[in-house]
């Protein structure tokens, strides 16, 4: 069997493990207070991880599609869709307790961690992974994108209330593998010499190291380069995944993030976004 690039699925059944754990700890304060999604408190991502839950559970193992679409007729107009779905859902959410959140978490996340675990990776993904350029995904892809989900959500919450416990090699590099499955895609129309070479760093202990290369007409991500690197990008750990999760901008990190070489292209890499946003 080939061998899968980003194997997530025995991932979701701990890290849920940890998200109730989580919220179990949390105080009544706790619930109230603001994440760096600006929009959203820590029960209004706790209900959104739910409602996760319950339409992938919904959609994808039940293939149930209650909710028809409207007319989309771009990516904007998905993401505004998705927008739109989120606000409902956390409208509603209002009327439920802590307590009940947990409980239906408690539910729900076994039940998608089996259907999540079940697939064949290499069969076709019900969705695309949009963020990452692609029309059609296969279901490693699609899960690693489902993983990349829970995982940031779950972060918001302990970045607000001042736990990390997820910041670990085993459930951080993961992350950052899916996540710059965006770059190629993001530099789509960004022209360079052939041979043009990116040299990224996420705290290579738990983060890692991607070099994107410039080729005949397209941008692709390379193993094994053969020469110097044109540009050299450092991103914190503590960065990286609000930069790419877009709840920090470029402008608010060149403090702290190193660019040498062409600072051009090194910008373009801060620009990534790696979820429908």
């Amino acid at each position: 069997m080939m061998q899968i690039p980003i194997d997530t699925r025995k991932l979701f059944r701990p890290l849920d493990a940890l998200l109730i754990e989580l919220l179990e700890s949390l105080s009544s304060e706790d619930w109230k207070k603001q994440t760096v999604a600006s929009k959203w408190k820590v029960k209004d991502v706790a209900a959104h991880l739910l409602d996760g839950n319950l339409r992938a559970l919904s959609m994808q193992r039940d293939r149930y599609f209650g909710e028809k679409a409207p007319k989309i007729e771009g990516y904007e107009d998905l993401v505004a869709w998705l927008n739109q779905l989120n606000a409902d859902w956390l409208k509603a959410m209002k009327r439920l307790s802590p307590q009940v959140l947990i409980m239906l978490h408690r539910a729900t996340g076994p039940e998608l961690s089996t259907y999540f675990e079940s697939l064949d990776p290499w069969g076709e993904a019900v969705f695309p992974v949009d963020w990452a350029g692609e029309g059609k995904s296969y279901n490693w892809m699609h899960l690693a994108r489902e993983y990349t989900e829970k995982w940031h959500h779950q972060q918001q919450i302990r970045d607000a209330v001042g736990k990390e416990g997820i910041m670990s090699q085993q459930f951080f590099m993961p992350l950052m593998q899916t996540f710059f499955r965006a770059m190629p895609h993001t530099f789509r129309n960004t022209e360079a010499e052939e041979g043009t070479l990116i040299h990224i760093i996420v705290s290579p202990e738990i983060g890692g190291e991607w070099f994107l290369e410039r080729q005949a007409n397209h941008w692709e991500l390379i193993a094994n380069p053969f020469r110097t690197e044109d540009t050299q990008v450092f991103i914190p750990t503590k960065i990286a995944w609000k930069l790419f999760c877009k709840n920090l901008r470029p402008k608010d990190v060149l403090q702290e993030i190193r660019i040498s070489g062409n600072q051009v292209l090194g910008f373009k890499v801060l620009e990534m976004v790696s979820l429908m946003a």
